[in-house]
């Protein structure tokens, strides 16, 4: 008996420092970020930017490869199945936390077939209508949904994604009765919203705010905790009248299960400390985007928390995928 705790002692220790030294050189090749969304929208954008700067910080290129299809589902597939060596990572988002309750027979569980290894930001989202739409308030459109219900609709990039769970929560914290119009992305949705063919939409403040500025639709509020630095005029959807409403849209990175812990707390402190630099967090502020910090752990959490909020929202609103 002594012998054998002894032999497995000494192998336990072997693995640790193997494992530490594995996580001193990673990575000695380059590491692929599997991005499940179309070239051009916030998630390719900002796994770009992270992996630009992790490929100069540890002199190993990090190649953004977008995988779209199947809302996310396609390329989240893929980096399941990939070793669990830490050259496969997943950018990922809340899409990716609503499609944990809507779509429950896809091959993969978020939290039981990937690991958390660190956020990356927030962007608020802003509540638009075409100027056609009488209504200058949240409270004001709140009404004329209320004496029309059913006649009002909005569009979103498709079931299941924060445009989408934004107008449901909106739609279930006021009781009201809006028509939801998906598109297969956000730019069908936007050009239908600045055409008038469709009354509202909730979109990125990223996106939005040049239409906003120009006149193309009229901002109501946005969806943060707090006020947005570009759009510091515009009232939060809490303060006009909704407490306790938030709806963001946020990004992560996640790996496959059974990347060693090493490898992962190595990848956090190095996302961290791009998405605090001076000259990042400059640039991502002056768009609406908050850079996020989380050791691994508080990041399982948050994601954690964040699945059983929009299981919530789409349980009561009987949300079918598409």
């Amino acid at each position: 008996m002594f012998v054998a705790r002894k032999l497995a002692l000494l192998f336990a220790g072997a693995t640790l420092l193997t494992g530490s030294a594995s996580a001193q050189d990673y990575p000695t090749r380059p590491v692929r970020i599997i991005v499940p969304f179309a070239v051009g929208g916030p998630a390719d954008i900002y796994a770009r930017i992270v992996g630009h700067h992790l490929t100069e910080t540890l002199k190993q290129s990090f190649v953004v490869e977008n995988k779209p299809g199947a809302g996310s589902i396609v390329g989240t597939q893929e980096a399941a199945r990939a070793p669990a060596d830490g050259y496969t990572l997943l950018m990922m988002s809340n899409t990716h936390t609503t499609n944990e309750t809507l779509v429950a027979d896809k091959s993969f569980k978020l939290t039981r077939d990937f690991v958390a290894v660190a956020p990356v930001n927030s962007s608020d989202l802003v509540l638009v209508v075409h100027p056609s739409i009488e209504a200058k308030t949240l409270a004001e459109l709140i009404a004329a949904a209320k004496t029309k219900p059913g006649r009002l609709n909005y569009a979103s990039s498709g079931i299941g994604t924060p445009y989408h769970m934004a107008g449901e929560l909106l739609k279930s914290m006021t009781g009201t009765d809006i028509l939801h119009i998906p598109y297969k992305g956000s730019a069908g949705a936007r050009t239908d919203v600045l055409s008038g063919q469709v009354n509202m939409m909730f979109d990125a403040i990223t996106t939005m705010t040049g239409n906003v500025q120009a006149g193309q639709v009229r901002a109501i509020a946005t969806s943060g905790s707090k006020r947005s630095s570009t759009l510091p005029n515009v009232p939060t959807i809490a303060e006009a009248g909704v407490p306790g409403y938030e709806a963001t849209i946020w990004l992560g990175i996640m790996a496959p299960a059974g990347t060693p812990p090493p490898i992962v707390a190595k990848l956090n402190a190095e996302i961290a400390r791009v998405v605090t630099k001076p000259e990042v967090k400059a640039a991502w502020e002056k768009q609406g985007a908050v850079p996020m910090a989380m050791t691994p752990e508080a990041f399982t959490a948050f994601v954690a928390a964040d699945i059983e909020k929009w299981a919530k929202v789409i349980t009561s609103a009987k949300i079918k995928p598409e």
